[in-house]
């Protein structure tokens, strides 16, 4: 795309979310990576040095040798204390400070929404969170950081200080549903957008691939930013062929620029 042809559509989405009451931001993996976080389904990725079906919950539940491997890839995948949001995570947190976010759908697992910025009730987490840890047994929860200091990770898998019991990383596991009240609350805020963002998505894992889809059969506008080609291109009013954490910023400063807003664009 040339300068002028990528100007025109951040142009022309900064107008359509100008133009919004209810926008929502759907992100996935395109927008972790920018922030060194794995991406699992690319080439390289995860799933490419090690077996899916490892990390199914059946398999995690009957084997304490596949929990300590899972618990040894998730955490030294940096998602809990090294990721730190970029652009594009604090750009989407910007829209929310100037009133033109109503929540963000993401499938990511990374908590960095929240610490660029996003009010947490805003943001629905599909895949769950890494941010915290929940026991099987007794279900208390714990917060991440707070266990990592307990977390022996050489012979065996972690377990719940109070009782003993299987502790599970607060993500979805292949064979489990998705959380029903985040589920339920992206349908609703899909359906009722009028603009709906995807932002660093391939969209080819469903459920959450739906919302875009969702928002487009209401009557919503779609946009695109996505550094690939996907299957939702042709259905878009705007598609942008770029990295999140660039265009995002680019788009942000244009809305400002409409808004007559000056300073604290994200970087």
């Amino acid at each position: 795309m040339t300068d002028n042809g990528m100007k025109q559509r951040i142009e022309k989405v900064a107008a359509l979310i100008n133009g919004a009451k209810r926008i929502v931001v759907f992100t996935g993996a395109g927008v972790s990576t920018e922030s060194g976080i794995p991406d699992f389904r690319s080439p390289g990725g995860i799933w490419s040095r090690f077996d899916p079906e490892e990390f199914t919950i059946y398999r995690f539940l009957a084997s304490a040798e596949t929990r300590l491997k899972q618990w040894k890839i998730l955490i030294g995948s940096g998602l809990i204390v090294n990721a730190k949001p970029n652009g594009a995570h604090l750009a989407v947190a910007e829209l929310e400070k100037l009133g033109k976010l109503d929540c963000v759908i993401t499938q990511n697992i990374d908590n960095l929404h929240q610490k660029a910025g996003n009010s947490p009730e805003k943001v629905f987490e599909l895949h769950g969170t890494m941010n915290y840890a929940r026991c099987l047994g007794c279900q208390q929860r714990y917060a991440m950081e707070d266990l990592l200091g307990l977390i022996k990770l050489k012979d065996e898998a972690p377990l719940c200080p109070e009782c003993d019991g299987i502790l599970k990383p607060d993500v979805i596991f292949f064979g489990e549903q998705l959380p029903a009240d985040a589920l339920r609350q992206a349908v609703h805020h899909s359906r009722q957008s009028d603009l709906l963002i995807v932002v660093g998505s391939s969209l080819v894992v469903y459920p959450a691939a739906y919302m875009p889809v969702y928002a487009k059969e209401s009557g919503a506008a779609v946009v695109i930013v996505n550094l690939a080609v996907t299957d939702f291109d042709h259905q878009a009013d705007v598609v942008i062929h770029g990295k999140a954490g660039e265009v995002m910023p680019l788009i942000l400063q244009a809305v400002k620029r409409k808004l007559g807003v000056t300073g604290g664009d994200a970087a």
